[in-house]
């Protein structure tokens, strides 16, 4: 295959009806004495051309003349192969968002894959990102890093308050139309099959439970609790296993809220593997909502904010040029949360 042709100065010096010793000031960041217009008109082509000439200086070029990118991290410990499906979701909510608004996005790594040297490469002269985005909670000391090379910062499924942005569906609500939910069908013993313990998400879901059962005159029994660092399918099987030389007791929950689909999915097969029945013997609901809860069978009770929506507002959020946190005003945003009643919750037994 021929190579493309290369593009010279000479050639845009000609191309554009300039001399090429003003196309080589340009290339080189030189603004002293050519008008903006000029200057702009140069970058334009050079850049459009999809050539850089000898000695080309990009970090010098015309802001507008870049291309836009969006750059993901992910908090520690997932990786673009491994994300569960709300990550998915929100991934493609916010790509979606960003194309339509001329941007595109670039997944820059996880925060235990991402060190100083690294992050300094990404923002190096000339970089495109105008801001990133956060895909779960991560340490305040890598936040405070990444915060030396942008202001424009929006934490995802996560809140650090005072540090950064933050986008968040609203928890307590979805716990509370859950819980809600489960009464209105009989249920009064509800256990818990929680994940991703010790990230801020887990505990505000567990407690917003909690609270709920309180407010319904509820008894919440710790003894049905399963905790888990993960939050996928094989913890929920797990952690559902763990319970099953219980499953005779007299005061056995006949309903389980989990921490996400991919637990609920878990939790689901690790019952039906002991001989029992989703909901008749057995309910069970998540704390988070996306399309897979429709795609498993049974389709699975589940109550939180879209998570397209969630990508699409975030992508929002780093697009706004009012956001750039330069006075160190930050804006939380929660998403409202809603109740889809599947077909993993029952009347009770």
């Amino acid at each position: 295959m021929a190579k493309p042709k290369r593009i010279s100065q000479q050639t845009i010096a000609k191309e554009l009806g300039v001399s090429q010793a003003l196309v080589s000031l340009t290339l080189n960041g030189q603004r002293e004495r050519i008008s903006p217009e000029t200057y702009q008109r140069i970058w334009d082509f050079a850049i459009q051309a999809g050539y850089q000439p000898k000695g080309i200086k990009i970090e010098n070029s015309p802001a507008d003349t870049r291309t836009r990118q969006i750059g993901v991290i992910m908090r520690a410990g997932v990786q673009v192969h491994t994300q569960g499906s709300y990550f998915s979701h929100v991934m493609h909510g916010l790509n979606t968002a960003a194309l339509d608004a001329g941007y595109t996005t670039a997944v820059l790594g996880s925060e235990d894959s991402l060190d100083s040297a690294r992050l300094a490469r990404f923002f190096g002269p000339g970089h495109a990102i105008k801001g990133v985005i956060l895909m779960g909670q991560v340490e305040e000391k890598f936040l405070t890093e990444l915060q030396q090379h942008t202001g424009r910062i929006v934490a995802v499924s996560a809140r650090h308050a005072g540090l950064c942005h933050s986008i968040i569906g609203n928890e307590p609500e979805a716990l509370k139309a859950i819980v809600q939910h489960l009464y209105d069908l009989g249920h009064r013993r509800i256990g818990w099959l929680g994940g991703n313990v010790g990230l801020s998400r887990h505990e505000t879901r567990l407690a917003g439970m909690k609270s709920a059962m309180v407010n319904l005159g509820l008894k919440h029994d710790p003894r049905y609790d399963v905790l888990r660092k993960e939050g996928d399918r094989a913890e929920g099987t797990e952690a559902m296993l763990s319970l099953m030389p219980l499953i005779d007791r007299a005061d056995f929950p006949t309903a389980f809220v989990t921490y996400n689909i991919s637990m609920a999915i878990g939790g689901i097969r690790a019952i039906q593997h002991a001989g029992k029945h989703v909901p008749a013997d057995c309910s069970f609901a998540a704390a988070d909502f996306s399309a897979t809860a429709s795609n498993f069978t049974p389709r699975i009770t589940s109550a939180g904010c879209d998570p397209l929506d969630l990508g699409n507002r975030a992508a929002a959020m780093i697009m706004d040029g009012s956001l750039d946190a330069s006075d160190g005003v930050f804006s939380d945003l929660v998403l409202a949360s809603k109740l889809h009643v599947g077909d993993s919750t029952g009347v009770a037994g």
